[in-house]
């Protein structure tokens, strides 16, 4: 195990730390400001030895019920914006005055949905990353609560984290709680995870926790999607002093979530962070060529569901409950009813076109997991 995380967390140059809410406030509501400061100070040392800290905090609205006398988090959205409104500006306040003292300057990111999915924006927030980074400061991101709503809203920043961590290609993910890592069902921790399959989901504990909207559930789904990337996950309490600091030097603490065995390209990974518009399901001899590296033949294609356009992201399975892969498609949802199941040469006509693309989703555009 030491081996391990010796050899994965040896040249790590860009870091991605998640701090929950819970992990930032007190019992009694408020920020806790020793916690806030420990974490800095952790955060100031790994920029000092020259590693690109990107940081993603929970806390505004925890911290806006404290400020507005709340006792329980607000039902409706306009309450719970309200709150967010209110608990942001403390929050990026606390965090610049914890990291003055180091040089630092805290440079605040609030994101949706839309800012990743959408490729220029994606691009935007990449370089504003980088720019903050090389400017002395630490970007903080947080999700726009004050101002998304359903449809652009992730819910939960484990997600928000990973897609972070895929956006900069960091070399590691630190998902902070209130937790010592994953816990099975005796209450102990798993030290390592080589595999999120089912046996792991079915083990782990899945409470939610009481301030956040996250859980062990939504750590799960974002620790899964850097390891697909092929980017390690260590999973630590944020209570305990110095946990950045013991986690970067190695030490068997927390849950340590081992890497896939490819690294995906930045476009691979761009196409990982999107929430697919339809399902296209295919048969084995498609699932086959998928996995050989080739691009999807719509004669492969055997069932289709969901809107989307061409050009969305879609999700691709061999059946109901194997999940292949994600990737863009050159049709939309009404043209790929048509001509599922068709050869390449019979597209154009089914369609009424002169010409058509001769694969449903190019290689280059195929993410398989």
């Amino acid at each position: 195990m030491m081996s391990n995380r010796a050899e994965i967390l040896t040249g790590l140059k860009s870091v991605v730390i998640k701090i929950g809410s819970n992990a930032l406030t007190r019992s009694e509501g408020g920020l806790d400001e020793g916690i806030l400061a420990n974490l800095c100070a952790n955060l100031a040392e790994l920029s000092g030895r020259g590693i690109a800290v990107t940081v993603v905090s929970s806390g505004a609205i925890s911290t806006g019920m404290h400020r507005l006398g709340l006792q329980r988090r607000p039902q409706r959205m306009p309450m719970l914006q309200a709150a967010a409104a209110v608990g942001q500006y403390a929050l990026m306040n606390h965090f610049s005055a914890a990291l003055q003292p180091f040089g630092l300057h805290a440079g605040q990111i609030l994101v949706t949905r839309t800012d990743f999915e959408d490729r220029t924006r994606y691009l935007n927030l990449r370089n504003c990353i980088d720019a903050l980074q090389r400017s002395g400061a630490l970007p903080i991101i947080n999700e726009n609560d004050a101002v998304a709503v359903d449809e652009i809203r992730f819910g939960d920043n484990d997600l928000i984290a990973a897609h972070v961590t895929n956006l900069v290609g960091a070399d590691l993910l630190i998902l902070l709680s209130v937790v010592d890592g994953l816990l099975d069902k005796e209450n102990q921790v798993l030290s390592v995870v080589h595999a999120m399959d089912a046996q792991v989901a079915s083990v782990v504990r899945r409470e939610k926790s009481s301030r956040g909207t996250g859980g062990m559930g939504s750590k799960l789904i974002a620790a899964g999607t850097v390891k697909t990337a092929g980017r390690p996950v260590l999973i630590a309490n944020g209570k305990t002093p110095g946990i950045v600091r013991s986690l970067i030097q190695g030490e068997t603490t927390g849950t340590l979530i081992m890497p896939g065995g490819k690294r995906l390209a930045a476009w691979d990974r761009w196409i990982m962070t999107h929430q697919p518009r339809g399902i296209i399901c295919v048969d084995g001899g498609a699932a086959a060529a998928l996995r050989n590296e080739k691009s999807l033949l719509a004669k492969g294609v055997v069932g289709v569901s969901g809107s989307f356009s061409a050009g969305d992201i879609v999700e691709i399975t061999e059946s109901d409950t194997n999940v292949l892969g994600r990737g863009k498609i050159k049709f939309s949802s009404n043209e790929m009813a048509v001509i599922k199941g068709l050869a390449s040469s019979q597209i154009a006509e089914a369609l009424h076109r002169g010409k058509s693309p001769e694969c449903v989703i190019h290689k280059d555009d195929l993410v398989i997991f």
